[in-house]
């Protein structure tokens, strides 16, 4: 399953709030260390999305974590994982549970990510 609308594409058609910056940060942070519970489907969109965003600035995180994520797309260590893992941590202090979710499901009805199933009872 694919994005309903491409990651490039999205990012210009949607204004993308400091905040929400901040989330899509955090979530390739997050891709990076391993601790993402995310489908394959979701991280490739998430990290196509962080791909076409990550010259902006979040409220919270900015060049510095671009600069980190960069290090880690050109050679991710065990060593860097571990930096990440750190960061990653802190950032997520800085986001508000309700905010990550409201970011979530905004790419989810935007058509950025794709519906998840309803869970059968």
């Amino acid at each position: 399953m694919t994005a309903l609308v491409p990651a490039s594409e999205w990012v210009r058609k949607h204004p993308l709030s400091a905040a929400e910056i901040d989330c899509i940060i955090a979530l390739k942070l997050k891709i990076l260390d391993g601790k993402c519970k995310m489908n394959a489907v979701d991280k490739q969109l998430s990290t196509e999305l962080y791909q076409h965003s990550r010259h902006l600035r979040g409220q919270h995180l900015g060049e510095a974590m671009h600069q980190l994520i960069k290090r880690a797309d050109e050679n991710l260590t065990p060593e860097l994982v571990e930096e990440i893992y750190e960061h990653r941590v802190l950032a997520e202090t800085m986001i508000s549970r309700p905010v990550m979710k409201a970011f979530k499901a905004r790419l989810r009805e935007e058509g950025l990510l794709p519906q998840k199933a309803p869970v059968e009872s």
